[in-house]
């Protein structure tokens, strides 16, 4: 089912800020930026980030999220191995699908569908 890290997510008070902050510090401009989302390729990985604000996320719970070939499937056997629902698959652009469980453990595991990820250009 986990295919290997692909992401982390970043909840944020300040998008703008922490776009700023994130360029800064990368030396990168983010490649997807929206209201919703702002996501840099880093090394081949993906850093977001996801304003707080009305998001089941809050600031100070980052999570990983773990490559699947099959979304829908893979949150459901978490859900069935007693993960709880934190954000359901959802379609954040770009064909991209993410979704969040809570592991038993009280963890945030992130799962992440992106057919735009390149495995080559991993560094």
């Amino acid at each position: 089912m986990l295919k290997g890290l692909r992401s982390i997510g970043y909840p944020v008070a300040d998008l703008a800020a922490a776009k700023n902050w994130y360029s800064a510090v990368t030396g990168l401009t983010p490649y997807f930026d929206q209201p919703f989302y702002v996501g840099f390729n880093v090394g081949g990985f993906e850093l977001g980030l996801l304003p707080a604000e009305g998001k089941a996320a809050v600031p100070g719970e980052p999570h990983t999220l773990w490559g699947v070939d099959d979304i829908a499937a893979s949150y459901a056997a978490l859900l069935e191995r007693g993960a709880t629902p934190h954000y359901p698959p959802t379609d954040v652009g770009g064909g991209i699908v993410c979704a969040v469980v809570r592991d038993p453990f009280g963890n945030l595991l992130g799962l992440i569908h992106n057919p735009h990820f390149d495995p080559a250009a991993v560094r």
